[in-house]
């Protein structure tokens, strides 16, 4: 354990705390562009890994800079003045989960103010398929992307919880019943990461309307949002026995390095790579899925494998700040002409990063 834990303080001492909110180190979405700084999904996750880190070691600093973080775009008012909510984009939604626990740990009503705005001026209205899920984003209409589930149901069932509202509940649950009728592959048990309800997409096939491609990350994404929304609502059957299967189905793909392929099920590729962002977010799902007594003592030994696998192939723990490599960063869906691995792997960004220290917190927890 000395070994992760050392890992993890020089990731948050030497990369974490010296960033500044407008311009965080470990997104290279904001630090290779000109452009404003993400301020929505990927760098939600990171202040999601290290409020659990905090939950875990109970270091101030680490919550001080979690406040620090949110404030610097949260209002008093809980308003958010570089979010447009009627661009009803699902990744403005991750960091609400953020606000409840910041809220929980504090008192402090600008984050209660926050989320409940979020409620009302996004989920409230935002446009739906026919199926019931919700769109992408609006410039991404009648689309579902598998990522979406992470950013939007945990905090639909986070607020359901607090408020006791049945129906929303309900509709979650739905939302995830949807996404394994629609998009779950039968032959491998794996979710294509992307379905268009018009079939008229660039990538989407013209008869089932799906990608062509059953990528890494955006399965473990929904295998992160699975566990995180069955420790939530923990009496919900059928959303634990979607986990398990999911859990299950994607082990049987765990390469003898104890790794995940970017493409899982194209090993044959010459281009295709273990990608660390999303073996990291199946091994914490599975850690997760054990300790809630979903899945079995094998599930959480695949998980604490593929995280032992990623820590000693491909963080290199050698210099001052550790780089982690072979991160996947762009996660939309494909189609059959994008068959072929061409995804470049970066390394320290967050989407590496974030599920590291979340599955760092999981080995810990009994």
């Amino acid at each position: 354990m000395a070994k992760y834990d050392d890992i993890i303080t020089k990731y948050t001492d030497g990369l974490v705390l010296r960033s500044e909110p407008s311009r965080p180190l470990w997104n290279n979405d904001s630090s290779l562009s000109d452009s404003a700084p993400l301020r929505g999904h990927t760098d939600s996750c990171m202040i999601t890994a290290l409020l659990m880190l905090y939950d875990l070691n109970g270091d101030k600093r680490l919550l001080d800079y979690c406040i620090r973080f949110t404030e610097a775009y949260v209002r008093e008012d809980g308003s958010i003045p570089s979010m447009n909510y009627a661009d009803y984009d699902l990744g403005n939604i991750t960091g609400g989960r953020n606000l409840f626990r910041l809220w929980k740990l504090t008192g402090n009503q600008r984050f209660r103010l926050g989320f409940e705005k979020l409620w009302y001026e996004q989920i409230v209205r935002h446009p739906r398929l026919t199926c019931g899920n919700f769109w992408h984003k609006a410039r991404y209409p009648d689309q579902i992307w598998l990522e979406g589930a992470y950013m939007v149901l945990p905090f639909m069932a986070e607020y359901a919880k607090l408020h006791s509202m049945r129906g929303v509940a309900e509709d979650v649950q739905r939302q995830f019943t949807n996404l394994r009728s629609i998009m779950r592959d039968p032959a491998t048990g794996l979710y294509y990461s992307g379905y268009d309800d018009t079939n008229s997409m660039r990538w989407a096939d013209r008869i089932t309307g799906l990608s062509s491609d059953l990528a890494l990350y955006p399965n473990g994404s929904l295998c992160a949002a699975l566990a995180d929304t069955c420790e939530i609502n923990p009496s919900n059957d059928v959303l634990r026995r979607q986990l398990a299967e999911l859990l299950a189905d994607m082990s049987r793909y765990v390469t003898a390095e104890g790794m995940l392929l970017h493409q899982p099920v194209r090993p044959e590729n010459k281009d295709n790579f273990p990608e660390t962002g999303g073996t990291l977010l199946f091994a914490y799902a599975a850690m997760k899925a054990a300790r809630l007594d979903i899945c079995g003592d094998h599930i959480r030994q695949t998980g604490v494998r593929a995280f032992e696998a990623v820590t000693d192939k491909y963080a290199d723990n050698s210099g001052d700040i550790p780089l982690l490599g072979n991160i996947a960063i762009d996660c939309a869906p494909s189609g059959p002409a994008d068959c072929c691995v061409t995804q470049k792997a970066e390394k320290n960004d967050v989407k590496g990063l974030a599920p590291y220290i979340m599955a760092y917190t999981e080995l810990y927890k009994k």
